[in-house]
């Protein structure tokens, strides 16, 4: 009997980027390992004109992960995938989406967020000036809009998440500070969520050091390894994956 392949679906970072069908050996790392991957350009994403992109405003955190959810709800329907091992990965606001995505749909098996953001609010007011009132287009004015910030936030939902999660991070950024990552590294933990987080000195956001991109890329394949239960060839060194502040 055929075994059905495991699917990484990845989200674009902007988020109002796009992704398309050009050699990307990003994408061939996975699927030469074996996995399906699924590259979702979800509304809002540039290239598919203007209505197409406002889609996104302002419902960021919404859009984006209902396309991610349906997308892989219909791959299974289609017999192409083994819904059992799902994972999302995204960086930057596709790493929001990820968050969100294992917060707010149940769809996914394991996530791996890369400087994603997992508190709105707090990421209104540590953001660097360039990026400080984007959040108005996607989210709402702040502070009238609150409570949309409160409710779209996964750190606010956290105990929604049930599936393990992988956090990477650049200690430099100053785009997605690293508490972002911290923040929710503590409240998995808390919760006994199967958890990981990975920090590098001298990075930022997005890294800019080979070595550290193979590291992070190798940690997150054990990681699949882990939770679905593969080992992956070559010598990879073993991501501890912490589950429970009080063990």
């Amino acid at each position: 009997m055929l075994k059905l392949p495991p699917l990484i679906v990845k989200v674009h970072g902007g988020p109002v980027g796009s992704t398309d069908s050009s050699l990307d050996p990003r994408i061939q790392f996975w699927t030469s390992r074996g996995f399906g991957l699924f590259d979702v350009n979800h509304r809002g994403s540039t290239g598919y004109g203007r209505k197409f992109r406002k889609k996104l405003y302002p419902s960021w955190g919404i859009v984006d992960i209902e396309d991610a959810a349906n997308g892989v709800n219909w791959l299974s329907e289609q017999g192409l995938i083994d819904a059992d091992k799902v994972a999302i990965r995204g960086g930057s606001a596709g790493g929001y989406t990820t968050l969100a995505a294992m917060a707010f749909q149940d769809v996914f098996k394991a996530g791996a967020s890369y400087y994603g953001i997992s508190d709105l609010e707090v990421l209104n007011q540590d953001t660097h000036k360039y990026e400080s009132r984007y959040l108005d287009q996607l989210i709402g004015v702040y502070p009238e809009q609150r409570e949309v910030y409160v409710q779209r936030s996964p750190i606010n939902s956290v105990d929604q998440i049930n599936a393990p999660l992988l956090l990477v991070q650049g200690l430099d950024d100053k785009v997605v500070p690293p508490n972002q990552s911290e923040l929710i590294f503590e409240a998995l933990k808390a919760n006994c969520i199967p958890t990981a987080y990975i920090s590098f000195e001298g990075e930022g956001h997005g890294f800019r050091q080979p070595e550290n991109n193979i590291k992070a890329l190798n940690s997150e394949l054990d990681f699949y390894g882990q939770i679905f239960g593969f080992t992956p060839a070559g010598n990879i060194a073993p991501v501890l994956l912490e589950r429970c502040s009080n063990n």
